[in-house]
């Protein structure tokens, strides 16, 4: 039988896929990406991933049990110093001068990604909010496992694959999926489709956010731009 997480994976196929043959994906692959492309995707995730690790410590505060707690909080706090920690060191490689991130301003699909986030751990179950950010960890490890043997000549890309690709990362993933598994258990029959929905969202948010990254996306109005938080 299969399990909930196989279910909702399954189901996400088709998005999925199109995950890895974006050719931001596939630039990174063969070397080809742009450096500005990839400049903009890196200051762009900063801002998703400061996000991010606010909606894990959330995820803490719902558990009803104190050792997911834990090991949310260790979630959340893994995403500050590893995660942003090697965006440190993209930024450094790339140039990132303070200007840069002084006149930094979220893209429309980060701003709508994190604002998704935020809606499902307003009000979501703490299932809900992990359907929610597994599309994340699952979908990036994945592509660092497709990508292992690529040897594009830039190091950040190398680097950038490695991370993605790592056991230590791959061990965040399948502690969230089990977690995913264990909490779907338990929920009605309404819950598992709320998680199920989240974390088909998520899913299209991800490859939006290549597509984001590959296009430079900006705001059609400066008057629209929201405050970079």
């Amino acid at each position: 039988m299969s399990t909930f997480t196989q279910l909702i994976r399954q189901e996400a196929n088709e998005i999925w896929e199109a995950n890895y043959n974006h050719p931001f994906v596939q630039g990174i692959a063969k070397g080809t990406l742009s450096l500005e492309s990839f400049k903009y995707y890196i200051l762009q995730d900063s801002y998703y991933l400061s996000h991010f690790a606010r909606i894990q410590a959330i995820g803490a505060s719902r558990a009803e049990d104190l050792s997911i707690t834990a090991k949310m909080a260790s979630h959340a706090q893994g995403t500050y110093q590893a995660e942003l920690g090697l965006h440190e060191s993209f930024m450094g490689q790339l140039g990132v001068t303070k200007e840069d991130l002084k006149s930094f301003e979220p893209a429309p699909t980060a701003y709508a990604y994190t604002s998704h986030l935020y809606r499902v751990a307003a009000s979501g179950s703490l299932g809900e909010i992990i359907a929610a950010i597994l599309p994340c960890y699952w979908i990036y490890h994945e592509i660092g496992e497709l990508l292992k043997d690529a040897t594009p000549e830039a190091p950040v890309y190398q680097e950038w694959i490695a991370a993605y690709g790592s056991d230590w990362f791959s061990e965040l993933v399948n502690e969230q999926i089990n977690l995913l598994d264990a909490l779907a258990e338990n929920a009605s029959h309404t819950e598992k489709e709320k998680m199920k929905q989240h974390f088909l969202i998520s899913c299209h948010y991800e490859l939006q956010f290549w597509e984001m990254a590959f296009t430079l996306e900006g705001w059609s109005s400066n008057k629209l731009k929201p405050i970079a938080k």
